[in-house]
């Protein structure tokens, strides 16, 4: 069934497209937002760029979002090879209520504001899934880990190892917790209040809550794991060199033992 002429399909794509966005830089051109920075692209629609990283085409060719993708290269620190990306198919329907379903999100208009809580959950939702899969792959790292302390009652010999574990979930945090402040809501809730509700609802569909607490009960268990590793190695060190003083010690006993018996006779 073809949808009203008074309907408009539109899609919003976001790109994560590595772990900083120097927006210092871009905010030159001239934004026509600032949180998040929003710029027009050539040939039509909008591109909404976060600084960790994210950014989001919306209404955009893939032509147009190719090209642009092509010269914000210079802008991007420690690019992701192959970047994340997650999309969303928006109609815009004034007929009918705002809301989603299995297949689009419908709004009553799509003014900018109102675009831009879309951008936010896509932006930290795509981040999401890529720090998932950071958690996943050091998760897989440090369980074989565990799993020789459990079985032979030591761990692994390397500290520089368990180090870059530790060193590793320390960024993750960094780049969701701080940069990314993924438990905040769009600063553009404070201007428009009437938009707290698709933001809930966007929100809860894509389980940003929920993946954030679970990421970060993963991080601590990781965490834990190569901190207890590290203590047992160091503890096991510490008592090694103990031993070796231990025994010079002794042998400088012996020795002492040794010139006093052989000046005695």
């Amino acid at each position: 069934m073809a949808e009203p002429a008074t309907t408009r399909r539109i899609q919003a794509r976001a790109v994560l497209v590595g772990h900083r966005l120097d927006l210092r830089r871009l905010q030159q051109v001239q934004p026509l937002a600032t949180s998040p920075l929003t710029l027009e692209v050539t040939g039509g629609g909008y591109a909404m760029l976060f600084r960790f990283g994210a950014l989001v085409f919306i209404d955009v060719a893939p032509m147009q979002e190719a090209a642009f993708l092509e010269n914000l290269t210079p802008f991007v620190s420690e690019p992701l090879e192959p970047p994340e990306t997650e999309a969303l198919d928006i109609v815009v329907d004034p007929a009918r209520p705002e809301g989603l379903d299995q297949f689009a999100l419908y709004l009553p208009d799509a003014d900018l504001p109102r675009l831009q809580v879309v951008a936010d959950v896509l932006a930290k939702s795509v981040l999401l899934a890529e720090q998932e899969a950071r958690v996943a792959s050091a998760f897989d790292r440090v369980e074989p880990l565990a799993e020789q302390l459990q079985r032979y009652g030591r761990g692994t010999r390397s500290d520089r190892e368990l180090t870059r574990h530790i060193g590793e979930i320390l960024l993750i945090q960094h780049r969701t917790v701080g940069r990314a402040e993924l438990g905040d809501k769009p600063d553009i809730l404070w201007e428009r209040t009437d938009l707290e509700r698709l933001f809930q609802r966007l929100d809860s569909e894509y389980e940003l809550g929920e993946r954030r607490q679970a990421l970060q009960r993963k991080l601590e268990l990781i965490g834990d794991t190569a901190q207890t590793l590290l203590d047992l190695l160091q503890n096991r060190r510490s008592l090694r060199v103990e031993w070796y003083i231990v025994l010079l010690i002794v042998v400088e006993i012996v020795l002492t033992l040794y010139e006093l018996f052989v000046r005695g006779h």
